[in-house]
């Protein structure tokens, strides 16, 4: 029996428009892990090409690739102004029914 060979997954690939990279980026906010979601963030901005969202950013793509990892802590203006490159924006939605007194 031969060794199984696998190819490295990259779901940059997989994100070819607005709605898929919209589900993926809500999937990642869901899990709440801060590593995961800037993680999320490095994938969509490899989809869109690095460098046109560096441009687009105003940042260098070493402090994206830098920030955008897994190891990678990005502020949250770098979090607000990468989703603006990628022509997206923050939204939310209640966990569960609260009413406010």
């Amino acid at each position: 029996m031969s060794p199984l060979t696998t190819q490295p997954f990259d779901p940059a690939e997989y994100l070819d428009d607005s709605e898929a990279i919209a589900a993926y980026l809500t999937e990642a906010l869901a899990t709440e892990d801060p590593a995961f979601i800037a993680d999320a963030l490095g994938v969509v901005a490899r989809a869109h090409g690095m460098s046109e969202i560096a441009l687009q950013s105003g940042l260098s793509r070493e402090s994206l690739y830098r920030a955008l990892s897994p190891d990678g802590n990005p502020e949250f203006a770098t979090v607000l102004r990468v989703l603006r490159a990628m022509g997206l924006r923050l939204s939310t939605n209640p966990i569960e029914e609260r009413k406010i007194a």
